[in-house]
């Protein structure tokens, strides 16, 4: 077992570990650390614990001191010049008439590099821009592109729940998501109620796609038939995945009529696979779009003045 603390930096919600040493360090304090991208000042988000070596990337790198009051006072100082830096790099990309978006613009703790976050719809030659931006800010600049789910977890907003989204809050790392996840949870298969943000498939599809797969295979389909508890034979007309009713058109006395029963009621064959939801040209288009730039993934590209 070793001991670590967790800590989440300003514009990355992914949580990175390092040995406490011998400081007392509560959750909600910042730290001073050592990374790849050299000294930064990070949020304790785990209070120090033991866990499994195993677990943890070697060498576990410690941290440096608790921040001070004068590193706070820096760290303020850094926001404030983020906001300068990203107005002068604005007029430098009109001045190279380059067709980029910038999106944000970070400093590390010890401004030993400037970095600005941008997408563009294919690869820009940027290496003018960041010769210019060099001149001006003496230091080492690094331009790097992202794509639209990195754009929208910089920037934050509301998604279609009501709440901050997931991937600006706590999500750390994007997973795949598939129109497959869509319709296993019985969701309208309208792209514009399946996206978000972003304008990709939303990645709370994720969140509850086990559990829905897990209760899916204990029902039949719509359309199988299946025998009742009570000797009838009908064919489903619906199901509630949840509650794990399902509703079955039964004739009874020459009539027909629709029974809900509880699933372990039931007799039916395993459950097959579901047929191919019927859509509109319109819709199919506009899915296969999104499956398309789901599978293409993110292309970063990255230069800077080293």
């Amino acid at each position: 077992m070793i001991k670590v603390i967790g800590v989440r930096f300003r514009k990355a919600g992914k949580i990175y570990f390092f040995s406490p040493l011998d400081y007392e360090i509560q959750t909600g304090d910042h730290v001073i650390v050592e990374t790849a991208r050299g000294v930064e000042y990070g949020t304790v988000v785990i209070a120090p614990k033991d866990i499994e070596e195993e677990k943890v990337i070697q060498p576990l790198k410690p941290v440096i001191r608790v921040a001070t009051t004068e590193d706070d006072q820096i760290e303020a100082q850094n926001k404030e010049k983020e906001k300068e830096a990203f107005k002068i790099c604005l007029e430098k990309i009109r001045k190279h008439g380059l067709e980029m978006k910038l999106i944000d613009s970070e400093y590390t703790f010890d401004n030993n590099k400037l970095l600005f976050f941008f997408t563009a719809d294919g690869r820009i030659d940027f290496r003018e821009l960041v010769k210019d931006l060099a001149s001006v800010f003496k230091t080492r600049i690094e331009l790097r592109q992202i794509g639209v789910r990195d754009e929208t977890k910089i920037l934050g907003g509301i998604g279609i729940c009501g709440r901050p989204l997931c991937c600006h809050t706590y999500l750390a790392d994007f997973v795949p998501v598939s129109i497959k996840m869509a319709k296993e949870q019985n969701l309208s298969l309208n792209p514009t109620k399946i996206s978000g943000v972003c304008g990709r498939l939303m990645c709370c599809l994720k969140n509850e796609e086990e559990t829905y797969e897990e209760l899916n295979s204990h029902l039949p389909n719509v359309g199988d038939f299946v025998t009742t508890v009570d000797g009838l034979k009908g064919e489903v007309s619906s199901v509630s995945v949840l509650r794990q009713l399902v509703k079955v058109i039964v004739t009874v006395n020459d009539e027909k009529e629709v029974r809900e029963y509880k699933v372990d009621e039931l007799k039916f064959k395993t459950r097959r696979k579901r047929e191919k939801m019927k859509l509109s040209a319109e819709e199919l288009k506009a899915l296969e779009v999104l499956e398309k730039e789901e599978r293409k993934g993110e292309r970063v590209s990255k230069l800077d003045n080293n």
